[in-house]
């Protein structure tokens, strides 16, 4: 078994593929309508979906945004600076929630950063 993708819903499927291509540097892997269904999927990821697990971005057509609920806490992404990777969010307009630093008790550097429906992706500094 292996985990192939997390699915996020969200209010503008073109706001979001861009967040996560142009931002966070993933490519689109794939996106298809479903006319019937009212709804898109579009999926994202650092490597193809053969090779490791990726974002599923669900957009139901007459659904502009969602309320987030308190279960979901965020997704992690292996940055080689996490204080670099800020600045670059910061510079496109998107939103650093926590700034680059030391995380509380420990050593290791992480941030936080919302897309544009405001799911929290963490940046956990690469060691070295």
């Amino acid at each position: 078994m292996r985990l192939l993708h997390t699915m996020l819903r969200v209010g503008d499927l073109d706001r979001s593929i861009a967040f996560y291509t142009e931002m966070l540097g993933m490519k689109l892997l794939r996106r298809d309508d479903y006319p019937d269904g009212k709804f898109t999927l579009a999926f994202v990821g650092y490597t193809d979906e053969r090779d490791g697990t990726v974002l599923e971005l669900t957009h139901n057509w007459d659904t502009p945004s969602y309320d987030l609920g308190s279960g979901f806490g965020h997704l992690a992404v292996e940055v080689d600076d996490a204080y670099a990777a800020c600045d670059k969010i910061k510079a496109q307009g998107g939103t650093v929630v926590r700034e680059a630093g030391p995380m509380k008790h420990g050593t290791t550097v992480i941030a936080f950063v919302t897309d544009p429906d405001g799911y929290k992706i963490e940046f956990i500094q690469k060691k070295k």
